[in-house]
């Protein structure tokens, strides 16, 4: 497991991994399965944990008064999942995550994480690099759910993460992009005839 993750951060660095900085990570880490349904988080717990995913793929969601849920995020292979705010601010959290595939993680904590950005050079531009992304992402996501129809919200879902249209049903990318099912139905079948 430790392998992918090291492939993983070359991506973000020209210097390769020297061996204690491996050690390190071997230290620092733990790996996890999870398995499909299972939890990583339920709402009401502190996120003591993020996790990068090996192999799998995994949910990120709240459930409102009404039983109804509401999709935050998605992650598959080389993505980290885990609630940012409570890991930050040690409050509970809001969501829940789960495996909606059976899943191969490796879990880091705060401190773990606060140690590697402090030690391996890699490790820090990779999540600032990372922090740069997401954040550009949740803008161009919350612009799209405030202003684009359910068709371009689709398409550009499609174009932007074509392994997640492939990795989930369609009732969790409905939620995910804040359209009914029974939209996403007819936004696909307008595709399918283009």
């Amino acid at each position: 497991m430790y392998n992918a993750f090291f492939d993983y951060l070359k991506k973000f660095s020209s210097e390769p991994l020297s061996d204690g900085e491996k050690a390190l990570i071997r230290r620092t880490f733990t790996p996890f399965k999870l398995r499909k349904r299972q939890f990583l988080l339920q709402a009401g717990d502190q996120c003591k944990y993020f996790a990068f995913i090996v192999k799998g793929a995994m949910r990120m969601y709240s459930v409102d008064d009404g039983g109804i849920e509401h999709v935050v995020r998605l992650g598959v292979e080389e993505w980290w999942m885990g609630d940012r705010e409570s890991f930050v601010e040690l409050t509970p959290s809001r969501y829940h995550i789960d495996a909606w595939e059976h899943c191969e993680l490796l879990y880091v904590t705060r401190e773990g994480t606060i140690e590697l950005q402090n030690k391996i050079p890699a490790f820090c531009e990779m999540k600032m690099r990372l922090d740069e992304r997401n954040m550009m992402a949740n803008n161009r996501r919350l612009t799209s759910t405030i202003s684009s129809s359910a068709d371009k919200r689709y398409t550009d879902f499609v174009e932007c993460y074509p392994e997640l249209s492939q990795r989930f049903p369609q009732h969790i990318i409905a939620s995910y992009l804040g359209i009914n099912k029974d939209t996403l139905s007819r936004v696909k079948r307008l595709h399918n005839l283009k």
